[in-house]
């Protein structure tokens, strides 16, 4: 029997949905018109619906202007079928992506929502545009041969990361009205993730850029000779810069910029650093930071090899834009994470460190900064710091929890401004004695939105006054919490940063993940000093494989509280966490090397309330994983204890082990008299 072949209806429906616009008065572009250069251009270089370079043609375009005067592109695409319209993932988003986080080509040319959200995201990568409408309507004929229509319509932006949100349930699109619009963006301007959402959707596209990160350097390592791991991070570093822009002032910069030339003063490396220096001018970065900044992305930048053409393309402009095209949306997204944390231990993992040296860069993942964040108690009043500071992860988890806190408690958009503005410049404080590290954390807080005005190129141990790095330098940084995840090769494990940074607060909470011998003897001298002012509240010890790949030490956290010297009764919370929930691996071509494999974010959860209200916050760790016990504060080696192990036998235990032996007792004799009854019957 023949199969049926059911006829598209696209034609029908883009008839019909063309008229409603046009008698909307609305002045609507159709697939081969142009709306405007940057959209157009924007169109022209994602990857087409196919995965191929460009051709990306919405059935319709629209860029439409609110009472603000703020512009929406409205980018609409049709389908023919009736199950066409949207291809959703478990969690109710649209799927877009397959389960490595590669592109879903199939879903994204064959529904039509999952393709308007495509073509969204072309313009978050490469547009100045952050607040996109995305439409798709697909259609079918019932039983009677009348056209029927499904519609879905989607907010994509800057903060759903691009995945994009329903706005609600239409039968037309009259919504686009001019006289209906304003109520419409409104509606979009009420829509608000729940946290737990956007936590879901942020470690959706954090594995996006890890695997990104990768290919990236993966290619820069095989097919781009002469350049080291630093020139490679600098070159990222100020090609994100450049491309940041400032809206209004600064033009980000465009692959079609560069002109690989060989004039002097504008080779492809001349115009990079102009474009730098006017980001940076215009963010009002001090003008010693700046000129630091300028000098050390300039010894990359302008060397002969990179900026000479070969075959009419320099080697500058070319990995500008394998940057610009591998990694362009995740930094325009804003996604609040240690980007270039990520960067770096991805560049760096080609490197052959000694395990010391090893040790020593070793960035802190994601999830335990904001475990260290949460143990310090780091809300939106909070003055950070971090004397080790690398590339600045564990402030960017400690302005994270600031802002979310201001954000959940201040209910005046005017006063929650302000103060989002006071967090980023006075509020946190980073000190790192490396220079490319340093340019690494610099980057870092300028991409969260600035938080950089206080990360200092300095020695902590020996230069820092305590006073801020800028702006005001001749005040003292009130500190209240102190993170840190410090070289294992300094004094005391690291544990000399500890003793220096909590000798210059008067109050607050600290919390410190470190070597464990520091705290079972290589640091008892600085340990009992350290104890003189400030009382041990927990010590946790981690997983084995935290670092999997980067390092194999055994590392605690250790959690203070600041000016309350520790006294032998005060009672110590000693928390075995080696199974934190996750699972790691260490392959290379891995897409996701952590797993949550049993409960982990609930685990996490569940340390910072034992450790805040005790016992009773038992949930998923046993009673053998938890233990209050003691310190002395004349020893400083006894920071690392567990739970100790019960020799007496209880009443309990008696009874089993007779109950035991009885067993096996009449189970021995019942196989003897077994054995002798078969032996009589022979």
């Amino acid at each position: 029997m023949a199969r049926t072949i059911i006829q598209s209806v696209e034609p029908m429906v883009a008839d019909l949905v063309n008229g409603w616009l046009k008698s909307y008065g609305l002045d609507y572009r159709l697939e081969q018109e142009s709306l405007n250069s940057e959209i157009d251009k924007a169109l022209s270089e994602y990857a087409s619906k196919n995965g191929g370079k460009g051709g990306n043609r919405p059935d319709v375009k629209l860029l439409l202007q609110d009472k603000h005067t703020d512009y929406w592109p409205v980018l609409i695409e049709y389908k023919g079928y009736k199950d066409k319209l949207e291809k959703l993932d478990k969690d109710g988003q649209i799927a877009n992506r397959k389960a490595k986080n590669e592109p879903n080509y199939t879903n994204i040319n064959s529904y039509a929502v999952n393709g308007a959200v495509h073509y969204a995201n072309a313009l978050l990568h490469y547009t100045s545009y952050t607040k996109i409408i995305a439409i798709g309507v697909t259609g079918y004929k019932d039983e009677f041969g009348i056209l029927q229509t499904k519609i879905g319509v989607y907010y994509v932006s800057k903060e759903n990361f691009g995945i994009g949100q329903k706005v609600a349930e239409y039968s037309d699109l009259s919504f686009l009205k001019e006289s209906n619009f304003d109520i419409f963006i409104d509606k979009i301007k009420s829509l608000e993730l729940s946290i737990d959402e956007a936590e879901r959707l942020k470690e959706q596209r954090e594995k996006e850029i890890d695997a990104s990160l990768t290919k990236l350097n993966n290619d820069i390592y095989q097919n781009e000779k002469g350049l080291g791991e630093s020139d490679r991070v600098y070159l990222v570093a100020a090609s994100i810069i450049a491309t940041l822009g400032v809206p209004g002032k600064v033009k980000p910069l465009d692959k079609e910029d560069l002109k690989s030339s060989i004039e002097e003063d504008n080779r492809d490396g001349d115009i990079l650093i102009r474009k730098v220096n006017s980001f940076l001018l215009e963010k009002n970065i001090p003008k010693a930071k700046k000129d630091l900044i300028i000098r050390t992305l300039k010894n990359t930048l302008t060397t002969d090899n990179i900026n000479t053409p070969v075959n009419g393309e320099s080697q500058l402009k070319r990995v500008f834009s394998k940057i610009v095209d591998d990694l362009g949306i995740y930094y325009k997204i804003g996604l609040n994470t240690d980007f270039t944390g990520k960067l770096f231990n991805e560049m760096y993992s080609w490197l052959g460190f000694t395990q010391d040296k090893l040790n020593d860069v070793v960035l802190t993942p994601s999830y335990v900064a904001t475990l260290l964040v949460k143990l310090a108690r780091v809300d939106k009043d909070s003055y950070v710091w971090d004397f080790a500071t690398g590339s600045a992860g564990l402030l960017v988890s400690a302005m994270n929890e600031m802002l979310n806190d201001a954000r959940d408690k201040i209910n005046s958009p005017d006063e929650l401004y302000k103060k989002e503005a006071e967090i980023k410049a006075n509020q946190l404080l980073g000190l790192e004695i490396l220079s490319s590290v340093y340019m690494l954390a610099v980057l870092n807080m300028i991409m969260m939105g600035d938080g950089s005005s206080n990360i200092i190129n300095e020695d902590s141990l020996s230069q820092f006054d305590g006073k801020y790095g800028y702006g005001k330098t001749n005040e003292r940084f009130p500190a209240t919490a102190f993170v840190l995840n410090p070289p294992y090769s300094a004094e005391g494990n690291g544990m000399i940063f500890v003793k220096k940074a909590l000798s210059m607060m008067d109050k607050g909470y600290a919390s410190v993940i470190i070597q464990g011998s520091a705290g079972s003897g290589k640091a008892s001298k600085l340990n009992k000093e350290i104890l003189k002012s400030n009382r041990l509240l927990a010590s946790i010890k981690m997983p084995l494989d935290l670092f999997v790949g980067k390092s194999s030490v055994q590392t605690y956290i250790y959690v203070f509280r600041v000016g309350e010297p520790h006294e032998n009764d005060y009672t110590v919370q000693f928390i075995d966490f080696s199974n934190d929930g996750y699972t790691r691996s260490n392959r290379k071509k891995s897409t996701n090397n952590l797993k949550d494999t049993d409960h982990a974010k609930e685990r996490y959860q569940e340390i910072v309330d034992l450790v805040k209200y005790g016992k009773s916050k038992l949930h998923y760790l046993s009673e053998s994983e938890y233990y209050e016990g003691h310190i002395d504060v004349n020893k400083g080696d006894d920071w690392n204890q567990t739970a100790p192990i019960e020799l007496k036998p209880s009443l309990e235990d008696f009874k089993k082990t007779i109950g035991n032996y009885l067993s096996w007792e009449v189970s021995s004799l019942l196989k003897k008299q077994s054995i002798e009854d078969k032996s009589l019957e022979k």
